[in-house]
């Protein structure tokens, strides 16, 4: 799939501007720390200046295409899941992207599963720094 190889090389430029276009909308993000989604084009793009900062020696290794059905209404929808690996903090994380696409082709659903359960961990608390430190989220009641 087209979109698949564009954010993929996107991602490994580390190149923000050129994932905007690859989202719809209403893209909802599925975060490995957080249950409630990520919601809309505004609030993924700036988790992704967070990831994309985050993480270190960021590589895909594979891709894998099919159909998955999809949250939002339980229709099948073409699929791809790419696996990484990359460092967060000192910490080895292998990982999944999987990236669901609307009819024209845009990612209208993109799910992130991480382990070992301590890099989930590290990466949970990287990004809400990180995440936090843009303004996109309020800081811990205990900071």
């Amino acid at each position: 799939m087209e979109t698949a190889e564009r954010f993929r090389a996107a991602v490994e430029k580390r190149d923000l501007a050129a994932l905007e276009d690859l989202f719809t909308e209403d893209i909802r993000f599925y975060s490995p720390v957080k249950f409630p989604p990520f919601e809309g084009r505004p609030m993924v793009m700036g988790l992704f200046g967070v990831l994309l900062s985050t993480f270190e020696d960021l590589r895909y290794i594979g891709h894998f295409e099919g159909t998955a059905e999809t949250t939002t209404d339980g229709d099948e929808a073409p699929s791809v899941i790419l696996p990484f690996r990359a460092v967060v903090r000192g910490k080895q994380i292998h990982g999944i992207d999987q990236l669901q696409f609307d009819e024209a082709g845009r990612v209208k659903e993109f799910t992130v599963m991480v382990r070992p359960q301590s890099a989930v961990q590290v990466l949970g608390q990287a990004v809400l720094d990180g995440l936090v430190a843009a303004g996109l989220a309020p800081a811990p009641a205990d900071q």
